[in-house]
C-alpha cells in the first residue's frame, strides 16, 4: 500500500476514535494496546488470533462492497460468514504483520498487512486499517477497512 493510502486510512480510522471518558484514559490505551499487539503476535506466530479478543456480542463491519462486507453482530456471526469464508480460500493462514498501533482511550487503531497462499495458488496480499473499542479487555465494536478488490480476486478463485 503506498504511503498517500496509508495515511488515508489512519486518518479515517482516527476519525473514528471517540473521546477518551475517565473510563478510557491513558492507562487503560495503554494496556488495550497492548493487548492487541500480543493478540497480532500471537497470530503471526500461530498461537492464536486477535479473533480470540472478541466479546461473543461484538458488532464487526467490514467496509466496502466485497463478498463479506457488511455488519457482523455477534461473534460467531462474524466467524461463520466472514472469516470462515476467507479462510476457505487460504492454503496457509493469514500471516498479519502490523506496521501501526495508535490507542486512545477503549479504541485502538491497527494498520497491517496480511499475507497467505490462496488455494489457487497465487500468493493473497492484504493491507487493513481496523478501529476496535474494548472493554474490559475484549473487543465490542470493529469498522474494518480493506482493500476490497484483493478480498474479490481472492473470493472469485
Amino acid at each position: 500500500m503506498n504511503r498517500a493510502l496509508a495515511g488515508v486510512c489512519l486518518g479515517a480510522a482516527m476519525l473514528l476514535v471517540p473521546a477518551a471518558s475517565p473510563a478510557g484514559g491513558p492507562d487503560n490505551a495503554t494496556t488495550n494496546a497492548a493487548l492487541v499487539r500480543s493478540a497480532f503476535e500471537d497470530w503471526r506466530q500461530g498461537r492464536g488470533s486477535v479473533f480470540d479478543l472478541l466479546h461473543d456480542d461484538v458488532t464487526w463491519t467490514v467496509a466496502g462492497t466485497s463478498p463479506v462486507s457488511g455488519t457482523y453482530n455477534s461473534r460467531q456471526d462474524f466467524m461463520d460468514l466472514a472469516v470462515a469464508p476467507i479462510n476457505a480460500q487460504l492454503a496457509t493462514p493469514l500471516s498479519p504483520d502490523v506496521q501501526h498501533v495508535v490507542a486512545h482511550g477503549d479504541a485502538v487503531v491497527v494498520i497491517w498487512e496480511g499475507r497467505a497462499t490462496a488455494q489457487a495458488g497465487f500468493e493473497y496480499t492484504n493491507h487493513y486499517a481496523w478501529h476496535m473499542q474494548l472493554r474490559d479487555g475484549k473487543v465490542v465494536r470493529v469498522i474494518a477497512f480493506l482493500d476490497t478488490w484483493a478480498l474479490q480476486a481472492l473470493m472469485e478463485e
